[in-house]
């Protein structure tokens, strides 16, 4: 797979700058066994996310993080890597949400983004929809999330014509 750069920085990323068909290397994050404790106790507090001993003997044979925590360490690279910084305006949604293997302890996530289509608003002609496929990986290839976000971007402000 080859990975695209995007010709603007995020901070002056506009719905006009996003190309379907391209796939971008968003970067990547490694979660310990701390965080998932944390973000568990927090948020999902269920065995497998919380307790070592009880996660040891249930069916993943160790402690995984919850899959809200894999969205949530994927959401903070595909905001900072993706995303437009002046032109993010909303998400409607987010679509076929899977996670196909956990996250553990020690892995490293790594996230790849694919712009799937650029939908011109029909009502606002300064807006639109942008498509993205998000997949995590592990630092062995191992899928871990699949989705596709759903992202109200913005487009350039036209520049009034100079007084002549």
């Amino acid at each position: 797979m080859t990975f695209s750069q995007f010709s603007v920085p995020r901070e002056d990323r506009y719905f006009g700058d996003y190309q379907a068909g391209l796939s971008y290397d968003l970067g990547s994050v490694t979660v310990s066994e701390a965080d998932i404790l944390e973000f568990a106790r927090r948020f999902d507090p269920q065995d497998m996310h919380v307790d070592p001993e009880k996660a040891a003997a249930g069916r993943f044979k160790g402690l995984i993080a919850s899959g809200w925590h894999t969205c949530s360490l994927a959401m903070r690279l595909f905001v900072d890597g993706y995303l437009s910084a002046p032109a993010s305006l909303s998400s409607p949604g987010i679509d076929e949400i899977r996670w196909p293997n956990p996250l553990r302890p020690g892995d490293t996530l790594h996230l790849r983004a694919t712009t799937l289509e650029c939908i011109p608003s029909r009502n606002k002609s300064d807006r639109g929809v942008v498509r993205t496929r998000l997949e995590a990986f592990n630092q062995h290839g191992q899928p871990l999330l699949s989705l596709i976000a759903n992202s109200i971007i913005g487009g350039r402000k036209q520049q009034a014509p100079d007084a002549a």
